[in-house]
């Protein structure tokens, strides 16, 4: 009878001391689970999958960058889905950086009052944080969510505000959701490799052809001098362009270069330079209808650059695109007041080209575009970034530009010149235009200036031809003063020529190839939201009763195994008479 009781009391004991050993394994796991974490990405694109640039970037990271993402709160369902792609990508971020990443949702709001409210609204505007109102659908109707739809990295001392959603013409909520968690990668990771950098590149901003620097030119300016150091440079008064500049901007010239001025660019070319040229060959305006003109005509500018830019694999053409994906102007209509009218000169381009410069990148307006054709160089790449529409068409030098357009637009069949390039990337090693046709009494005085003449590229370099002139040129307005770049005042559009102007520059200046980034694709699997509706209550039933099934199911059978197992069997003794 005591050996019985022994035996059990030890088989109770065992079982304490399992259930006590399983329940350490479970806090130790948790514990390790806290600080590693650890994922295989079976999703088709990648989602999860940082780009090698982005990793080795957070491999790096001499210091801590602390992210708050102002996303939270009670959000409509597509702000949702983009607050949980942010969480996302800031724990792959992690697994990756460890703890030289932190991160945290926050809700200014949340305990505030009316009035420290505002205050947190405009402490928070003055770092680039905006508040927003977004309509959301419910079941019921519409709402309006207040929210900040934003992130601030703060690294190196530095802070930079991330806008967490995408605005793009003729996409869905849902597509647009899906957009914005595509480029999410890009953008935090562009941010701090912005920031991780101790002294800003050099951009050179060339003028003394007539490059614009008026008004018309503040917020390409605003916009490149908060990321680099940008000079204005005379190139008249220069005896070289230095390489000290990473890169400079040709825009919109309107004067002849003269051959020693083109010796300087070949040269800083021919020395590693890179060069964002916006070169339109026609001198064409609005400002030509001044005065009460109904037409003008176009010429040929006259730049001179034909040759240089030849040499390197492109030719713009001297030539006016006209296409029916346009904006349209203001036209005084005969009740005296303006109407909106499709100006075929003005072309909506559709960044369609897989390049990480304009992939997922919305419309970019244009005015007065000639076409580019791109030459077969030795050992240059050329890549098209922007073209025209399928429906649009060309006219040659000289062009009479008239009103009579819009009355009388052409039959849809005459565009006939589909898909005609306006932007292009050219990379390789470079020969110079002047190679094999300087003096040698020339060649002399360069070397003697310690500036020995280059007659072709050491290493491959880069360049972006656009012949969209006024391509980087913003609006101006008497009231507000000059507007957004790619904001157009007359549909109040915004278009993505300032975002076309950023990624040219940091592709060309930067080579950690974090660009590579916007290439990432995301697709979410939505539900259908009819259905979902329609089959709610059954979806519901089936999840509170499968869970609970399966657990009667379970202990069903546990319980019957443990009988079985632990069950007694009385054996009977025959009995034997005598």
């Amino acid at each position: 009878m005591a050996t019985k009781k022994q035996g059990k009391n030890n088989k109770r004991r065992q079982a304490i001391v399992r259930i006590v050993f399983m329940a350490l394994i479970l806090i130790c796991v948790n514990i390790l689970a806290s600080y590693f974490h650890k994922g295989i990405d079976l999703t088709k694109e990648k989602r999860f999958t940082l780009s090698n640039s982005t990793k080795k970037m957070l491999r790096s990271m001499p210091e801590v960058a602390v992210i708050n993402v102002y996303l939270k709160g009670k959000l409509p369902a597509d702000l949702q889905h983009v607050q949980e792609s942010v969480r996302e990508e800031l724990s792959t971020f992690k697994d990756v950086a460890g703890n030289k990443i932190i991160y945290r949702f926050i809700d200014p709001f949340e305990g505030k009052n009316e009035n420290e409210q505002k205050q947190i609204a405009r402490d928070l505007q003055m770092k680039g944080v905006e508040l927003m109102s977004l309509p959301s659908k419910e079941e019921d109707g519409y709402s309006v969510k207040v929210c900040f739809p934003y992130a601030l990295v703060q690294y190196n001392g530095r802070e930079m505000p991330i806008y967490l959603l995408e605005n793009a013409q003729g996409k869905t909520r849902s597509e647009l959701t899906m957009l914005s968690a595509a480029l999410l990668e890009y953008k935090f990771a562009s941010a701090i490799n912005m920031m991780s950098k101790a002294i800003q590149p050099r951009i050179g901003y060339l003028y003394g052809n007539g490059e614009d620097m008026s008004i018309h030119s503040v917020d390409l300016l605003s916009s490149l001098g908060g990321l680099y150091k940008l000079d204005s440079l005379n190139l008249s008064h220069l005896i070289h362009i230095s390489n000290a500049y990473e890169a400079i901007i040709i825009n919109a010239p309107t004067t002849p270069f003269s051959e020693p001025d083109k010796l300087k660019i070949d040269q800083y070319i021919m020395r590693g330079g890179h060069v964002l040229w916006a070169v339109n060959t026609m001198s064409a305006s609005m400002d030509s209808f001044s005065h009460g003109n109904q037409k003008f005509l176009s010429v040929e500018n006259g730049l001179n650059l034909d040759d240089m830019l030849f040499k390197y694999g492109a030719r713009i053409n001297n030539d006016l695109i006209e296409d029916k994906q346009c904006v349209p102007i203001p036209i005084m209509a005969t009740t005296g007041k303006p109407e909106l009218h499709d100006w075929v000169y003005f072309p909506r381009i559709n960044p369609t080209s897989e390049h990480p410069i304009v992939r997922n990148m919305d419309f970019i307006i244009g005015g007065f575009t000639n076409s580019i054709d791109t030459i077969s160089a030795a050992a240059i790449k050329s890549t098209v970034l922007l073209e025209t529409s399928k429906y649009s068409r060309t006219s040659s030098s000289p062009v009479t530009v008239s009103f009579a357009k819009i009355n009388y637009p052409g039959r849809m069949e005459n565009f006939n010149r589909p898909y005609r390039p306006v932007a292009v990337l050219l990379e390789g090693k470079f020969v110079s235009l002047y190679k094999n046709r300087l003096a040698r009494a020339y060649l002399a005085t360069l070397d003697s200036l310690h500036e020995p003449f280059q007659p072709q590229c050491d290493s491959p370099g880069s360049m972006i031809v656009t012949s969209i002139g006024n391509i980087f040129q913003n609006d101006f307005s008497t009231k507000d003063g000059p507007m957004q770049l790619g904001y157009y005042k007359y549909t109040a559009e915004h278009f993505a020529n300032r975002d076309f102007l950023l990624n040219a520059i940091e592709y060309l200046t930067d080579h950690s190839g974090i660009l590579e980034a916007r290439s990432k694709d995301v697709k979410m699997r939505l539900l259908d939201k009819g259905r979902a509706i329609e089959e709610k209550t059954q979806w519901q039933w089936i999840n509170v009763t499968i869970p609970i099934a399966l657990v009667l199911m379970f202990a069903s059978f546990y319980l019957f195994m443990r009988k079985r197992r632990y069950e007694v069997k009385k054996t009977i003794k025959p009995t034997t008479n005598g």
